[in-house]
């Protein structure tokens, strides 16, 4: 998580990551940004995000997003 959670400050510093829920619905995170997150995750975690996983709730949240990580990480 602590890695996540460098990757996402890296993008917003200002924000709360710990805190927020509503990254995507609050538009916080821009498409560019997801592309950007997408492509760091994929590189610092050794998973694969594809289109099917693109959804708003895989990644409303740091809880969120580390838990798609968790879940393609066992695929």
């Amino acid at each position: 998580m602590e890695k996540l959670m460098e990757i996402l400050k890296s993008l917003h510093p200002d924000v709360d990551f710990e805190k927020e829920e509503h990254l995507i619905d609050d538009a916080i995170l821009d498409s560019m940004d997801i592309v950007s997150l997408v492509t760091e995750l994929s590189d610092a975690f050794d998973v694969k995000i594809t289109a099917k996983y693109m959804l708003p709730e895989n990644f409303n949240s740091a809880k969120a997003i580390y838990a798609l990580i968790e879940r393609l990480s066992e695929e």
